[in-house]
Order: C-alpha cells, then structure tokens, then sequence
C-alpha cells in the first residue's frame, strides 16, 4: 500500500464531511476517522459508538480501554495519528436496534469509502482486523465462515493482517471460551505493535 501527501489528507477531509447516509441514519452523520501519512498500524473495526460518535474520537469507551491493553499501549500513543491509523468500516454511528445494541455498520459507508482510502493509505505493516465485518472485507475469500474460525486461523494472514474480536464486554464468553487468544495470538500482536512504534 503506497501513499501521497495528495492523496490522503484530502480525502480523509471528504470523509469527515460525508453525509451520504443522512436519510438512513436518525441522527446527523459524524464520520469518525482517525488517520495520518506516518502510521505504519492500521486499526479496523466496524462502526463508533454512540460515545465515538458525540465526542469524535475513535475507542473512547470501555472498548478502547480493552484493546489498548491488548496492545499494551497507553493512550496517547493510541490516539497519535502518525502511530495508529483508525478506520471503520463504517465512519458514522448507525444507531441502536430493538434491543439496545449497536446496528451494524451501514453498508453504503464502505461501498463508497474503502477502496479509495486503502489505494490512498500509508504504508501499513500491521492491519488489525477488529470483528467480523472488517475481516470477510479485508481477506475476501480467505475469511472463514465465522469469526472464531478466522481469529483462530489467525497465522495463515501475517504478517500483514491479524484478526481479533471485537474488546467489547459482550465478548467476555468468547474469550474465556477461547484462552488460546489472550495465550498465543496476543504476545505475537504486542510484539509486532511494540517493534512498529518503537519508544514511541
């Protein structure tokens, strides 16, 4: 993945601006985006949360105090942009369902955003592929059917993707379901986060 100074920053501006999915959202589209020309570590999940989404700031929950730990990171590096490049697959809170959960991303957002900003990206060496919707994008046919099955094959993508669940606490059965996640996939991940950002 190459870059331009010319490339990104306009585009990122663009995205920020966005209001494409206005008539399908009830509330006004706040894209956010977290996104520099140094960062040599991509972070994609799927959507912001409603707090995301008031304060414009990518993880600024429960969520993000989780995968910063699994990073083992602190927060001012995670929130460096010339660190950590942040992208959803959807840049807008799309709001709750029925039962109170977040909806999924919509899906216009990555139809008309995801190949223009990876052709536009930074050099990547590490792309973190948080929940299933990021992952069956960014390794196609190489995801499996579900996303345990994905996480576990986790080897078979380095070294530039490396799949995880989402850190949500809705994920807490799935990990003490899955302790080869925090035993074996983690200390690879730190290591190769920790090698990128150097004393950072």
């Amino acid at each position: 993945m190459s870059a331009s100074v010319d490339s990104l920053t306009p585009l990122v501006e663009k995205i920020r601006a966005c209001t494409h999915c206005a008539k399908d959202m009830s509330h006004t589209p706040r894209p956010v985006l977290q996104a520099g020309l140094k960062a040599r570590i991509g972070i994609f999940g799927q959507a912001p949360g409603n707090l995301a989404h008031q304060k414009q700031k990518p993880f600024v929950d429960p969520s993000g105090v989780r995968l910063r730990e699994w990073l083992q990171v602190s927060e001012a590096q995670f929130y460096n942009s010339d660190l950590f490049l942040i992208a959803p697959m959807g840049f807008c809170f799309p709001g709750y369902d029925e039962k109170g959960g977040d909806l999924p991303p919509l899906k216009a957002c990555a139809e008309r955003w995801r190949d223009p900003l990876m052709a536009a990206l930074p050099q990547l060496d590490l792309c973190i592929l948080v929940g299933g919707y990021a992952q069956k994008w960014h390794l196609k046919e190489q995801a499996k059917k579900t996303l345990t099955q994905t996480v576990a094959a986790w080897r078979d993508y380095g070294p530039l993707f490396i799949p995880t669940p989402h850190p949500s606490w809705r994920n807490n059965a799935w990990l003490k379901k899955n302790p080869w996640f925090e035993e074996e996939l983690l200390p690879v991940l730190r290591k190769r986060v920790r090698k990128l950002i150097g004393d950072s």
